[in-house]
């Protein structure tokens, strides 16, 4: 019996631990503390959003294009990420100034998987997220969706080493791209 209540108090402070991280990243990103977001990702990341297509019942296996074979949203690592950082720092990228307004939220935290590796712990999380935007007087944008993320304990602190963001719309009315999920 103790060892259960132990592997629970486990599962709990890991799980309590991996939402703690993703209310932190959630928190620097509405902050605009996008070089602080840059250190919470490996260096070997995969970022990427797949498109979503409109099919019939019997065709949802194909809802999502394929990663490495269809086209996407995004599909970018550390070094562009680092990059866009860059260009929306300047003060005049034309999609950012001025500079949007964000509320990242984040919820339905589930970690699905654990895998021990030479690199230390890595665990799978689902999550839903709404993400609202405004930018000027009138333009605001709101993208719900699920993020699939594996984190990795590196010096005792979680990093995002992989993060798919499959967004509810099919057709995305926003005027662009900019945010970061």
């Amino acid at each position: 019996m103790a060892d259960i209540a132990e592997a629970e108090l486990r599962n709990l402070l890991l799980h309590r631990s991996v939402e703690a991280f993703l209310f932190d990243e959630a928190d620097l990103l509405d902050r605009r503390r996008y070089k602080e977001w840059l250190d919470l990702l490996t260096d070997d990341i995969r970022y990427w959003m797949p498109l979503r297509r409109n099919l019939r019942h019997d065709q949802m296996q194909n809802e999502f294009t394929r990663e490495g074979h269809d086209m996407a949203w995004f599909d970018e690592g550390k070094p562009l990420l680092a990059k866009r950082v860059q260009q929306i720092q300047t003060g005049i990228h034309w999609a950012e100034e001025p500079k949007s307004r964000s509320s990242h939220l984040v919820t339905n935290v589930r970690i699905v998987g654990q895998t021990a590796t030479e690199a230390g712990t890595e665990v799978d999380v689902q999550s839903k997220f709404v993400l609202h935007r405004s930018r000027n007087d009138v333009e605001t944008d709101t993208i719900m969706g699920q993020r699939n993320d594996r984190l990795r304990s590196i010096d005792g602190q979680w990093r995002i080493s992989r993060r798919e963001v499959r967004i509810d719309q099919a057709t995305l009315l926003a005027k662009n791209l900019t945010l970061f999920f």
